[in-house]
């Protein structure tokens, strides 16, 4: 079994703490299954550039944390890892956690390039991304947080207790809260992955049942004739209200 990263420098109080949704990634990612698709998709012969691994909204960076410590394994050679988020706080947590996990895996990671501040995709160029990562905002909820940027002020702002509060409250409901069906964060990456990846590019994307998943795998599949989408991670019982699993999402091209 590969190490879990140390999320122990994690200020939780703002920044999401990894639970049951984060560990199935760690699982999926590492099963023999998807070690196997991904080492045919990046080490086989003829194919063997190191992919550009990104994971948006990567809280505290216990994913890419983990998938860059163990880049050799998971993709049969190393790997180039980045992380995105919109929470500040976020970003120098999953810097951190990714550091800490690579120097205890010297000879099995890939090269960390940072965590950058931003919205989903947008800090990357088209047809960039190799793999991508997504553990959204999934909870149905009534309204989405309204962006404030009083509210993402970071460490050195002198702020009174009650607007440090309204500041972590307001971070951390952008780690969970998904609008309409939990899918309004999701529906827009979902939107945007045809740009986003390389060719030879996947994504693989966490759902709750409440996020209707086989009308999210429809429409992904009337992309076009080359798309392909499986369920490749289950949490094989009820998570509370939520049943999770993760999808992957590639194309298939002759």
């Amino acid at each position: 079994m590969l190490p879990t990263p140390d999320t122990s420098h994690v200020p939780y109080s703002r920044v999401y703490e990894p639970a049951e949704d984060s560990f199935l990634f760690l699982d999926t990612i590492s099963s023999p299954s998807e070690t196997a698709f991904l080492h045919q998709q990046f080490s086989a012969a003829g194919n063997s550039t190191a992919p550009l691994v990104v994971e948006v909204g990567p809280g505290s960076g216990v994913v890419i944390g983990f998938v860059n410590a163990n880049a050799k394994a998971i993709f049969g050679t190393g790997a180039l890892t980045a992380g995105i988020d919109v929470n500040g706080f976020a970003c120098n947590a999953t810097a951190t956690t990714a550091k800490k996990a690579a120097d205890e895996n010297p000879d099995t990671c890939g090269h960390f390039l940072g965590a950058l501040k931003g919205d989903l995709v947008s800090p990357l160029r088209d047809g960039q991304v190799d793999v991508l990562i997504f553990n959204p905002p999934y909870v149905p909820t009534a309204d989405l947080p309204v962006q404030d940027s009083r509210l993402t002020m970071e460490e050195g702002q002198v702020l009174t207790s009650s607007a440090r509060f309204d500041r972590d409250s307001y971070l951390l409901s952008l780690s969970y809260a998904g609008g309409k069906n939990g899918m309004e964060i999701t529906d827009r990456l979902i939107a945007a992955l045809p740009n986003a990846l390389s060719a030879r590019g996947c994504a693989y994307i966490l759902l709750c049942a409440g996020n209707k998943p086989e009308e999210v795998k429809a429409r992904i599949e009337n992309f076009g004739p080359e798309w392909r989408v499986l369920t490749v991670g289950d949490s094989g019982k009820q998570a509370g209200w939520e049943k999770l699993q993760i999808i992957r999402i590639w194309r298939e091209t002759p």
